[in-house]
């Protein structure tokens, strides 16, 4: 005995696409942001999936590298700044080579000395030349 397409219920899985893929970032965001670009003709469900799973990815890297770069300042409490997130990012090699070209806003310069003041040699103050 067959039982009527009523009794069926379809068991759908409810929520948005981010957390059916276990992830923080909006994935329908993404998806919705790439097809206003115009990046391609058609774009894949799973197009925006990654992209969002690879930029909370990103995210979570300089994230976790401001948050040490905070703890070690020596203070008691640390604040995360975008000066704390600039000298993570300058400091880790691959991160920086990704962002190379980004100016961060209220950030300030990455300390340096140059090399003719590093190596200044101290010779003699006061040293009298011999007179004849």
């Amino acid at each position: 005995m067959a039982t009527p397409r009523s009794a069926k219920k379809a068991t759908r899985k409810s929520g948005s696409k981010s957390a059916k893929c276990g992830l923080i970032f909006p994935v329908g965001r993404v998806g919705g942001m790439m097809r206003r670009g115009q990046y391609a003709r058609r774009i894949g469900a799973s197009g925006a999936v990654y992209l969002a799973a690879v930029l909370e990815y990103l995210t979570a890297e300089l994230l976790e590298l401001s948050v040490k770069a905070a703890a070690q300042s020596g203070k008691k409490r640390c604040r995360l700044n975008p000066r704390t997130v600039m000298l993570a990012a300058r400091h880790d090699d691959d991160i920086c080579m990704l962002l190379k070209n980004v100016t961060l806003s209220r950030s300030g310069v990455v300390p340096s000395v140059s090399k003719a003041v590093a190596k200044k040699k101290g010779g003699k103050k006061g040293r009298a030349t011999p007179s004849a």
